[in-house]
């Protein structure tokens, strides 16, 4: 029989999933090592168990001990389900700021909960690294685990995530891409594939309010830098030793709307429900797009679970409170979709107007394209045909060619509203729209007023 002899022994192995849809702009194939499929659904777990393990084999984990740790909850899973295994207690403290799904989780498995205040410098003692290292040393038989300094986060991914990207891509991943909050996973991943490959590109995903990116560009921490944002999971006000920057090739900053927002996109998209920063990795792999070539191979890492977010980013009233709608443009193609599969009703050149005049009863339109053998020539329309009537009452009868006006302006379809909209009056009623392949529609007056 195959069978783990406990959750812990189901960590790892996760897979490699191809990004479409989003990724259609980008040259290379984009991969994403999926990390939710972790017992504790992200990637922490396995960082979680190599430091309890190493922690255990020197000593500074006793049997029956308290394990003490600031997170932003994914670490403090991982930590959680170990512990349950293994024996000990588990006390997590967290920012305010984090989702309160994750501290439902959490509680959820055991963990004390103690959460603390965001906006407060990492040395006020009300901040979470201060409380961490104040209870690690009030509770006896405890261990403060310090995943930020702690070595054996990075080493966690050295010995596994490294070695399972580099299997699964058969040694030709050409980059790899990954937000970057303790620095362990980028550290542990970025060494070891670098080993194997030198020409290998490691790039950071950071946020605004972070030191990251500034930091590597310039060797400057720069407090200026530092300031509160929503994006959970990657940035710092500090630089964690875990962070090995001689292995990172580059950082891009992605904004909390943007982050936000391709988080939505990855799950409505793509069907992958994920976590808040596997919306700025995918923002971030968009912005380094002209780094990448149609013969590379994109490996980001996706961290965690979107259910540990539905009361944000997945909350539309929640992303609209923040203003982070994305900015849409409605384009020509938009102002047909509602009539796109009724066919494009034209009259020739050589017919009647009596022609035009029945077949724009029997479709209860206003005007009517008008073409030959080199396309459209001209247009009739009910306010024209009035004035030409009172004119002539025998206009009936007159071949179309005699009586029609200026051809509708032709657009692409997308083209946006506001041009479309210029190029209505009234003079001119409508404009046709290029969908390609020799195949038009009509915008009409009526389709842009209903899409204002």
């Amino acid at each position: 029989m195959k069978y783990a002899k406990n959750i812990l022994e189901t960590i790892g192995d996760t897979p490699l999933v191809k990004i479409n849809k989003l990724a259609e702009d980008i040259p290379a194939l984009v991969l994403a090592k999926y990390e939710t499929f972790n017992p504790g659904n992200s990637v922490k777990d396995r960082m979680a168990v190599q430091m309890i393990e190493d922690a255990e084999a020197d000593g500074r984990l006793k049997p029956g001990g308290t394990i003490i740790e600031g997170t932003s909850g994914n670490t403090g899973m991982g930590l959680a389900l170990a512990a349950i295994v293994k024996g000990y207690k588990m006390v997590c403290v967290i920012s305010d700021k984090q989702s309160k799904e994750k501290i439902d989780v959490l509680k959820a498995v055991g963990s004390k909960v103690i959460v603390c205040p965001t906006n407060v410098a990492p040395e006020d003692p009300r901040s979470y690294y201060s409380t961490s290292k104040r209870l690690a040393e009030e509770t006896p038989n405890s261990w403060y685990v310090n995943q930020y300094d702690n070595p054996s986060n990075a080493k966690a991914h050295y010995l596994s995530t490294g070695p399972e990207i580099w299997e699964q891509t058969n040694g030709k991943v050409t980059h790899f891409v990954v937000g970057v909050g303790t620095g362990g996973t980028i550290s542990g991943v970025g060494k070891y594939l670098k080993e194997q490959n030198p020409d290998v590109k490691v790039w950071g995903i950071d946020t605004y309010g972070s030191v990251f990116k500034k930091y590597h560009e310039t060797g400057i921490f720069d407090e200026n830098e530092i300031y509160p944002y929503i994006t959970e999971g990657i940035g710092e006000d500090i630089l964690p030793k875990n962070v090995d920057f001689s292995v990172i090739d580059g950082f891009t900053k992605v904004t909390d709307k943007d982050a936000a927002i391709y988080t939505q996109k990855l799950s409505r998209e793509e069907g992958m429900f994920l976590g808040n920063s596997a919306g700025a990795a995918m923002k971030g792999i968009l912005q380094l797009k002209e780094h990448f070539s149609k013969d590379d191979v994109v490996v980001v890492l996706f961290h965690d679970h979107g259910s540990r977010y539905v009361g944000k980013m997945y909350n539309d009233e929640w992303m609209r409170e923040r203003g982070f709608v994305e900015d849409t443009v409605t384009v020509a193609s938009d102002l047909i979709k509602n009539h796109a599969d009724k066919p494009l009703v034209t009259v020739r050149t050589e017919e009647l107007v009596s022609h035009a005049i029945e077949r724009m009863k029997t479709y209860k339109i206003s005007q009517i394209p008008v073409e030959d053998t080199n396309g459209f020539v001209g247009a009739l329309d009910e306010t024209d045909l009035l004035r030409k009537y009172l004119d002539n009452k025998d206009v009936a009868n007159l071949p179309i060619k005699d009586v029609m006006h200026e051809p509708f302006p032709i657009v692409q379809k997308n083209t946006s509203i506001e041009e479309v909209s210029k190029l209505i009056h009234k003079h001119n009623n409508a404009v046709l729209v290029d969908l390609g392949d020799g195949k038009y529609h009509i915008i009409t007056k009526h389709d842009v007023i209903s899409a204002l």
